[in-house]
């Protein structure tokens, strides 16, 4: 065990990359999403910690993200949709008073990457999907400290992310890898038995697969216990969100999967766990909110006081686990297996599970469609080939390849389906 490789993320070890006594410098990518809305409430109540000095988004939200922009008195402001630059700009004006200089406006598909290379001291990657691989490796090779919620970027492009990243350079804050990060911090490595990752269950847990034959969008968008955006949401009912974390963890932790388990905990109270070799089991708990994990993120190696919500334990309750359905929910074992295979493996499950979601969403693929498909086009893509090292351009055609695949599948299921 002690002669594995260094984790990705140790709790042990702390990457400062500009020192000082004021508050740190901020980016957030992905701010007017769950996890930046979250964070930007977090700066707020706590200016002498913080300062944001720059802000990304996609362009959906275009008057959110110019009132997050002037309330923090960003330098810079990113927008992927380019044509959405001209609106932002006169919802910028609005807030500002006359004579009052606007931010820099960046814009374009490499405009949060821009901003992750920014001058500043931590970046707080909160953007969706595998388009956060770029913004992250940017990031560190600019020496940044990483905040990632984006797990995507690390699963794609792992070996990437591991090369470049020094040591206690990236933080977690995925709510799971968090607490596996804080319950590190009581032991050395070589005391480690098991990571136990939690998982909520979704809205279907304890449903067999036929049972979820028939559910519908609205069913899986109606997450029992945490407030999240779509794909995430739908991702957690697959439980295809958990095999995510379950590769994520081993990348970060250099823990191998035989010793990562899944536990079913419907009261997200728990997080995640850590056993020792001594027997001991090292539980991180807090009510189910986001803003304890971004606290992390942004304030290791100190702590943020009354960062997010505490539990009374005057009242009386109840906390239950139970084993995962693997029948039910493959999609677990699954991520084990590519994460296995590694190479270009990861990305094509990731982009096949990104494309069947919104097939999902648009009514085109049944529930169970979406981890079948997923089965398929992984199975399809095969082994990588053995003693090649993984650069970007593999990974981007890997997931050319798989999204394509992906599309073309689930065409024809909505065809025969049609047709019966």
């Amino acid at each position: 065990m002690t002669d594995a490789p260094a984790p990705l993320a140790d709790p042990h070890l702390v990457y400062d990359p500009v020192a000082g006594d004021g508050p740190k410098d901020v980016v957030i990518l992905g701010s007017t999403g769950s996890i930046g809305t979250q964070a930007i409430d977090l700066v707020l109540r706590n200016p002498d910690r913080f300062r944001v000095t720059g802000l990304s988004a996609n362009g959906g939200r275009v008057a959110l993200l110019a009132e997050q922009a002037h309330r923090l008195r960003v330098r810079t402001v990113a927008v992927a949709r380019e044509d959405v630059v001209g609106a932002l700009r006169d919802e910028l004006a609005a807030r500002y008073g006359a004579g009052e200089p606007l931010p820099e406006i960046l814009a374009g598909a490499d405009a949060a990457t821009q901003l992750a290379a920014s001058d500043c001291h931590t970046v707080l990657n909160g953007i969706t999907g595998s388009i956060g691989l770029a913004p992250t490796l940017a990031a560190l090779e600019a020496g940044r400290t990483l905040a990632l919620a984006n797990k995507e970027s690390l699963i794609v492009g792992g070996p990437l992310v591991k090369a470049l990243a020094k040591p206690g350079q990236i933080i977690p804050v995925d709510s799971e890898h968090a607490a596996l990060f804080q319950a590190l911090a009581a032991g050395t490595r070589a005391d480690v038995r098991k990571l136990v990752v939690t998982a909520s269950g979704g809205p279907f847990r304890g449903r067999t697969r036929d049972e979820l034959a028939n559910v519908t969008v609205e069913d899986a968008l109606a997450h029992p216990t945490w407030a999240m955006g779509p794909v995430i949401t739908i991702n957690s009912a697959t439980l295809v969100n958990k095999g995510l974390e379950v590769i994520e963890a081993h990348l970060l932790y250099d823990i191998p999967f035989d010793r990562i388990e899944v536990v079913v905990h419907p009261q997200s109270y728990v997080h995640s766990m850590v056993e020792f070799t001594d027997g001991s089991t090292l539980a991180q708990a807090t009510p189910p909110d986001m803003r304890g994990p971004i606290a992390i993120g942004l304030g290791w190696p100190e702590r943020v006081p009354d960062a997010a919500p505490v539990f009374d334990w005057s009242k009386a309750s109840t906390w239950e686990f139970h084993p995962l359905d693997n029948e039910a929910f493959p999609s677990v074992n699954l991520a084990r297996h590519v994460g296995g295979l590694a190479g270009t493996a990861p990305a094509v499950f990731n982009a096949a599970n990104e494309e069947c979601v919104e097939a999902f969403r648009s009514g085109v693929l049944p529930f169970n469609g979406i981890i079948d498909t997923v089965i398929r086009v992984v199975e399809e893509h095969g082994t990588p080939r053995p003693g090649t090292s993984l650069t970007v351009p593999d990974v981007l055609e890997a997931e050319t390849w798989a999204r394509a695949r992906t599309r073309e599948l689930t065409a024809r299921t909505a065809s025969a389906e049609a047709r019966a």
